[in-house]
């Protein structure tokens, strides 16, 4: 894992109260990242994380919501959402992974990479997006009650393959890589010409910890079947994805590519999802 993040003036929104706390912000990560190599300390840095951040959470997000209020922000419920999602359900989320890891490695790492992952994505697009310096990434999105249903759709789907019930650690999942893995994108052809997309993101601990397992019990690494049999799984994802929603029920398939992670991460930078989550150990990302 990087053990420091570089805090630039660009990142500034021009609202000091605000500015201030994201510096802080970024130095707290820092340090936290900084204690983490240090395995005696680690299940202190969590639980000192941990606590920071319910209180950043109580204090920055209330400060951040007057200050869109005052200026009447478009985006204002929609940035308030992320806000409270990240404090009422991935923060809980985190901690119990890692109470009940006994504050494993691997844990540990996905604690401050999520944790790192979220506070650079947040700031440097939806609390910049706040002054107008770039466009928020969630602007556009369905109706939330379409949101609920695809949700769910995908939960299922995922409990019915890995039979095991996720974890979704975000509903707003950024691009940020936790460990290696493998990338999938597929893209489909609806029938009114436009473009339908959906991209994966395996960990490779899920997918030795499942699919790998039922290939060889000694499999520690990702082997050429083991990627063909997660392609098929991912087309098998989403055609029961489609299965569920008319809409895109009868669109063709017009192109499958493994990527890397820079791959992923530039076809993810191009798009602004309509469903971006992160459940334990996968990501999916629906365009």
């Amino acid at each position: 894992m990087e053990n420091q993040m570089v805090w630039h003036d660009r990142f500034n929104i021009g609202v000091e109260v605000i500015d201030k706390e994201h510096r802080k912000l970024f130095s707290i990560m820092n340090r936290l990242l900084a204690f983490s190599e240090d395995e005696m300390k680690s299940q202190w840095v969590c639980q000192e994380g941990i606590k920071y951040f319910k209180g950043h959470a109580l204090k920055h997000f209330t400060e951040e919501e007057v200050y869109m209020a005052s200026i009447e922000y478009e985006g204002f419920e929609t940035h308030r959402r992320l806000h409270n999602y990240f404090r009422k359900h991935t923060l809980p989320a985190l901690e119990e992974e890692l109470e009940s890891t006994n504050y494993a490695p691997d844990a540990v790492e996905h604690f401050l990479g999520v944790c790192a992952g979220w506070l650079i994505g947040h700031t440097l697009t939806e609390d910049r997006a706040i002054t107008g310096k770039v466009t928020s990434r969630w602007s556009e999105l369905m109706p939330e009650e379409q949101q609920d249903a695809l949700k769910q759709t995908i939960i299922e789907i995922y409990q019915g393959i890995f039979c095991r019930v996720p974890k979704v650690i975000s509903e707003h999942y950024g691009g940020e890589k936790f460990g290696k893995g493998i990338y999938y994108r597929l893209a489909y052809m609806m029938e009114e010409g436009k473009k339908w997309e959906v991209m994966f993101a395996f960990e490779e601990k899920l997918l030795l910890n499942t699919t790998g397992s039922l290939i060889s019990e000694k499999s520690n690494k990702i082997s050429a079947m083991l990627v063909n049999a997660t392609r098929y799984m991912a087309r098998n994802f989403v055609d029961r994805i489609r299965s569920c929603f008319p809409s895109v029920s009868n669109c063709e398939i017009k192109e499958e590519k493994l990527l890397t992670y820079e791959q992923f991460h530039r076809y993810f930078e191009k798009q602004r999802p309509q469903s971006s989550l992160l459940p334990e150990s996968v990501k999916l990302v629906v365009l």
